[in-house]
């Protein structure tokens, strides 16, 4: 499927092109849309797991895996770039090919500081499935790697292993993210580095891939600019696929894909930097679907601070993909605004450089992973009734 002959190439360009054309607004309120990446066309049989991030000059990088499967098997990770607020798009870039392995879960994050972007991901033997490395019967161990830009998204460092200081041995499954990391904007571990991961342990209560294991989350954080790279103690128990916020006060929250069958989100609390976290809380007003979600500390919006939370909020399956808001500090959800009640998954979310909310987000007429969306959209929109995009509009 990676190489052939010139028709294939040809077909190859064309679908490139497709993904990369500008988007169009919205007759109404300044929304843009783009496809990014879809199902069934460009190099490769599938596209997921979206991640959205964007750099201390101002560009856009949307980053995801490319799968020749499914969850296992031959991935890639891809990026594109945007440096007009997401309206055009350059082609993607491929950030990690290992022939037929897993090269998955991006995880980025800006140190605004330096202004280099690190990318954490995972690696495992594409020949071994998620059951297989939960177990601890997989032909290698699957391994959180770090890789950095220097210059704005375009050309990527060789990614590195941090098995030796972010890896309990005793763990069978990891993954970073997926989605996005965070620095520290206050208090004493100001420009700390965070990054939310997960993993599997030994749980003599579990009932993991048809083993005694567990899922927890867990962070990875970095006080030297990425140089060096630590792991937190972990949160426990039933919880992964993670994504890490800060309050006004420092307080660090990890919001957490939750098997504890409480149908909603699980939550956690750090008061120093992410080292160390409180006991599970489930936050009942974002309901969960077990899946992947998106939550990001926008800033301030009318005077206020404003956290935006996005995820398929149904308590079965992975429909009606929705935007919430909360003006204090996550304690409550003010606002929901519906952004397409169809099949949807995975998502990230980023504060775009003219101030509009940035959406990257999996959807489809039929199944949730069908097409990889960037929605731009001024903060106000967020307010006003109605889905965002209809059926139509995928």
């Amino acid at each position: 499927m990676k190489k052939g002959n010139l028709v294939i190439v040809m077909l190859m360009s064309a679908a490139i092109a497709l993904c990369a054309y500008s988007s169009k607004p919205d007759k109404k309120g300044g929304l843009q849309k783009t496809v990014l990446w879809q199902q069934g066309t460009g190099k490769y049989n599938n596209y997921r797991i979206p991640a959205l991030i964007v750099s201390r000059k101002g560009t856009v990088l949307a980053f995801c895996e490319a799968r020749e499967g499914g969850d296992a098997g031959d991935i890639d990770l891809l990026v594109k770039r945007s440096t007009d607020n997401g309206k055009t798009w350059s082609k993607e870039q491929v950030v990690w090919d290992d022939g037929f392995n897993t090269c998955g879960n991006p995880c980025p994050v800006v140190d605004q500081e330096t202004g280099r972007i690190w990318l954490l991901l995972t690696w495992n033997n594409g020949k071994d499935g998620e059951a297989a490395i939960v177990n601890r019967r997989s032909s290698a161990p699957r391994i959180p790697y770090a890789c950095y830009s220097d210059d704005d998204g375009r050309t990527w460092s060789k990614p590195e292993s941090l098995a030796s200081t972010c890896r309990d041995s005793s763990w069978g499954w990891y993954a970073t993210g997926p989605g996005i990391g965070i620095q520290v904007r206050n208090g004493v571990y100001k420009g700390r580095l965070v990054i939310p991961a997960n993993h599997s342990y030994d749980d003599p209560k579990g009932n993991l891939r048809n083993g005694p294991y567990g899922y927890g989350a867990h962070v990875l954080f970095s006080d030297d600019h990425g140089k060096t790279w630590r792991k937190s103690e972990p949160i426990r128990p039933g919880c992964n696929e993670s994504q890490v916020t800060e309050l006004s006060d420092g307080t660090l929250v990890m919001n957490m894909r939750s098997y504890n069958h409480k149908q909603s989100r699980a939550i956690s609390y750090s008061k120093d930097g992410g080292a160390t976290w409180t006991p599970i809380e489930h936050d009942l007003q974002l309901v969960e679907s077990v899946c992947q979600a998106s939550i990001l500390n926008f800033g301030q919006q009318g005077g206020r601070s404003m956290h935006l939370f996005l995820n398929p909020a149904v308590p079965l399956g992975r429909t009606h993909l929705t935007l919430r808001t909360s003006f204090d500090d996550c304690k409550s959800w003010s606002n929901s605004k519906l952004v397409y009640k169809g099949p949807g998954g995975y998502s990230s979310l980023t504060k775009l450089p003219n101030g509009s909310i940035g959406m990257f987000f999996e959807a489809g007429r039929k199944k949730p992973y069908e097409k990889m969306i960037f929605v731009s959209l001024p903060p106000r929109e967020v307010f006003t009734p109605g889905a965002l995009l209809g059926e139509e509009d995928l």
